[in-house]
C-alpha cells in the first residue's frame, strides 16, 4: 500500500526518485523520504505529509553534490506508528550503514525487535519496518545478499523491500514476499519500484519478481536468486502504457479523467472478445473449452471492496444466464472459514491491481483445495494474474485515482461476457446470445449518453452537497450498484453513506430518514421496479428527499422524486454499468463541492497489499 522507488545508473537519481514517488503517491501519501549513497555513507531526507513536503525539505536541505550511487525512496501509508518524520522511510540500522524501504507488514516485528534490543540494537521509530535493516545488519558478514536472505527466513508477514548499503554502493538488493516489486531494465540504468507506473517513461522492459525472490540490481545487470541463494531466470516483459496514460491530461482530477475514459476503457475490454455469429464470448485467457465449461457446477467469487461489488453484480449474470449457482465471498474471510469447494467449483478472484493481499490468499486457498481458479485483473504481470495461470485482463489502462471507477465497469463487463460464454454451453440460445453480444458492443455508446449528462448531475450535486448522511437503495443487479454508489460517496466526500437492498430499508434504517437525509433510489426499468417505487414512497412519507435514476422514457417516475438522472434503455444487465457511472459523477461533484481531496482521500490507499 506504500510506494517504493529505487534507482541506480548514470543519470541524476533525485529527479527520477521524486518523479517516481509522485506517480506512486496514490499508494500512500502520509509521509515520504529518500536515501542516497554519498560521501561514503547514507544520507536521508524524510518528512511527514505528501511529496511536496519532501520536495520543500530537499530545497531547504539539499543532498550532497557528490555523485549518487544506489538510491531509494518511499511514500508511506501508515500501519505501525503515526505519519511522522521519525516513522517515515527509509529506515537505517543502528550503525547507519544499511538503509531499507518496505511495503507490507512484518507480523513478528515485536519479537524480532525485543531480541535485537537485547543484542544492543537501538531503534528510533515505532514502525515494524525498522526491524528489517536492523536484522540485516545483525546477519551481515560482508555478503549483503546472504544477510537479506537470512533476514527473510526470520520475517513473517508480507513485504517488498529495497536495501542499500554503504559497503555496496553499486547495487540495490530487492526482495518480495506477498508485496509486489518490479524492476525496469534500461540502457545503463535500472529502476526498482512497487508499481510499473513509476517506471513508465524510462523503459518499457520490466521484470516482475516472484515471492521469495531476491534480486541484485546494478546499473547494467539484474541477477535474481532464490531465498536459498540459487540463481533464477525471470523473463523481461514489455509494458504497453505510455506516460500520457498516467497524467491528468488537462482534467482537474485523475478520478474525473478516469470516469470520462470509460467508453474507451470498455471498448478495450470488449474489443475482439465477442463472437457475433455464434452469440458467445472469445476469452482465450480462460483456457477452457466447452467440456471444461460444462464441468463447472458452482462459481465462487472472491474479492474485496469495489471488486466485490462487481462480483455481486455478476452473481445475477451467472445464475440467470447460465443457471450456475454463484456466490460472492469477502476475500478476507474466504480462507479463514474453511470454504467448501472442490474440483467442480470455479473460483474467480477479482482485483484491479492483481496484488490485493486478501484476494491473493483466497486464490491460494482455492488452489490448495483443488478448485479451478481464474483471475480477473487489470495489471498485466500482477501476482494474481501470474499465480492464477488463466483469466481475463481488463485492459482498462492505469487507474491512478484511489476511488476505483473504470475498473469496476470493466470488471462487470468482463464478467458478463464470461457468463455469456458459460451460458452458451448450457441454456442460452444462439439468437439470445447474438442479441446480448450486440447490446454489449453498444455499451460504450450507452455510457457516453450518461457522461453527457454531467452538467445536470453537477447541478444535482450542488443542491445536496451539504448533506452528511445518505442512503442508496436498489434491487436485483442494481443492489450491488447501490452499495458501490454509497462506497464512492463515502470514500471521497467523507459523507456517511449506506447502501441497502431497497426491501431492507424498512427493516431498521428507515428510522434515520428525515428531510436532510437524501435517498438515491435506483428505479431503472429492471425486474423489481414496481417494488422500488413503493420503497421510494415510503422514503418520501418520512420527508426524505429522493434522487432517482430512471430509464429514459419513464413518464411515471417524475412524480416520485425531486431529481432524476436519466439512464438509456439497455438490456437490464447492462444497466448496472450505465447507472454506476451516474453515481460516480454524483460522488465526484459532491466531493468537489465539499472541497475534499478527491484523488488521495484521507486514510485510503490504492493497492491493499496487507491483510
Amino acid at each position: 500500500m506504500c510506494g517504493i522507488v529505487g534507482y541506480i545508473g548514470s543519470n541524476e537519481a533525485l529527479p527520477i526518485l521524486l518523479a517516481g514517488l509522485r506517480r506512486l503517491e496514490y499508494r500512500g501519501y502520509d509521509s515520504a523520504g529518500v536515501g542516497v549513497l554519498a560521501n561514503g555513507g547514507i544520507e536521508l531526507r524524510r518528512t511527514a505529509g505528501k511529496i511536496d513536503n519532501l520536495q520543500a525539505l530537499l530545497d531547504e536541505e539539499p543532498l550532497s553534490e557528490d555523485e549518487h550511487k544506489a538510491s531509494i525512496a518511499h511514500t508511506r501509508w501508515a500501519t505501525h506508528g503515526p505519519p511522522t518524520t521519525q516513522n517515515a522511510h527509509p529506515h537505517l540500522d543502528h550503525t547507519a550503514e544499511i538503509a531499507c524501504v518496505h511495503n507490507g507488514i512484518i507480523e513478528n516485528s515485536r519479537q524480532i525487535r525485543d531480541q535485537l534490543e537485547r543484542d544492543g540494537h537501538t531503534f528510533s521509530s515505532e514502525t515494524d519496518s525498522e526491524v528489517i535493516p536492523q536484522l540485516i545488519k545483525a546477519f551481515y558478514e560482508g555478503d549483503l545478499v546472504a544477510a537479506v536472505a537470512a533476514s527473510m527466513n526470520r520475517l513473517e508477514g508480507a513485504y517488498g523491500i529495497a536495501v542499500i548499503s554503504k559497503d555496496h554502493p553499486d547495487e540495490i538488493i530487492v526482495a518480495r514476499r506477498g508485496s509486489p516489486i518490479v524492476i525496469g531494465v534500461g540502457e545503463g540504468e535500472s529502476i526498482v519500484a512497487s508499481d510499473v507506473s513509476a517506471i513508465v517513461g524510462h523503459t518499457a522492459q520490466v521484470m516482475f519478481l516472484e515471492d521469495d525472490d531476491i534480486a541484485v540490481v546494478k546499473s547494467d545487470s539484474v541477477e535474481v536468486r532464490s531465498i536459498d541463494n540459487v540463481p533464477i531466470d525471470r523473463r523481461v516483459t514489455e509494458i504497453d502504457w505510455d506516460v500520457g496514460a498516467i497524467q491528468k491530461g488537462g482534467h482537474e482530477h485523475f478520478m474525473l479523467k478516469e470516469i470520462l475514459e470509460q467508453p474507451e476503457a470498455l471498448q478495450n475490454t470488449i474489443r475482439g472478445r465477442l463472437d457475433h455469429r455464434q452469440g458467445t464470448a472469445i476469452l482465450s485467457g480462460l483456457n477452457m473449452g466447452p467440456v471444461d465449461l460444462a464441468t463447472v457446477q458452482r462459481i465462487v467469487i472472491a474479492a474485496c471492496g469495489t471488486s466485490m461489488h462487481a462480483g455481486m453484480v455478476s452473481e445475477y449474470f451467472f445464475e440467470d444466464l447460465a443457471a450456475i449457482p454463484a456466490e460472492v465471498e469477502q476475500a478476507a474471510e474466504f480462507r479463514y472459514r474453511n470454504p467448501i469447494i472442490d474440483h467442480n467449483t470455479l473460483v474467480i478472484c477479482i482485483s484491479q491491481s492483481g496484488e490485493t493481499a486478501d484476494t491473493l490468499a483466497a486464490l491460494r486457498e482455492a488452489q490448495t483445495k483443488g478448485a479451478q481458479v481464474v483471475g480477473l485483473c487489470n495489471v498485466v504481470g500482477s501476482t494474481i494474474a501470474r499465480e492464477a495461470g488463466r483469466g481475463i485482463y481488463l485492459h482498462a489502462g492505469p487507474e491512478i485515482g484511489v476511488a476505483s471507477t473504470k475498473a469496476f465497469t470493466c470488471q462487470v463487463t468482463a464478467l458478463l461476457m464470461m457468463a455469456m460464454k458459460f451460458a452458451r454451453t448450457r441454456r442460452m440460445t444462439r439468437s439470445d446470445g447474438v442479441a446480448l453480444a450486440e447490446e454489449i458492443e453498444k455499451l460504450p455508446d450507452f455510457v457516453q449518453v450518461v457522461l453527457d449528462q454531467a452538467p445536470r448531475i453537477e447541478e444535482i450535486s450542488k443542491r445536496w452537497s451539504k448533506s452528511d448522511d445518505w442512503f442508496f437503495i436498489g434491487r436485483g443487479c442494481l443492489y450491488p450498484v447501490a452499495l458501490e454508489g454509497a462506497l464512492k460517496l463515502k470514500e471521497i466526500s467523507y459523507a456517511h453513506a449506506e447502501g441497502y437492498h431497497a426491501a431492507e430499508l424498512k427493516h431498521g434504517p428507515i428510522a434515520l430518514l428525515q428531510d436532510d437525509v437524501p435517498v438515491v433510489a435506483l428505479a431503472n426499468d429492471v425486474p423489481g421496479r414496481s417494488k422500488t417505487l413503493a420503497n421510494i414512497q415510503e422514503c418520501r412519507a418520512r420527508h426524505a428527499p429522493v434522487i432517482v435514476t430512471a430509464t429514459e422514457g419513464d413518464e411515471e417516475i417524475e412524480s416520485y422524486a425531486e431529481d432524476i438522472i436519466w439512464i438509456p434503455r439497455t438490456h437490464h444487465f447492462l444497466t448496472s454499468v450505465t447507472t454506476v457511472i451516474a453515481l460516480q459523477l454524483l460522488a465526484y461533484y459532491i466531493a468537489r463541492e465539499r472541497d475534499c481531496e478527491i484523488d488521495q482521500p484521507r486514510n485510503l490507499a490504492k493497492s491493499v497489499t496487507v491483510e
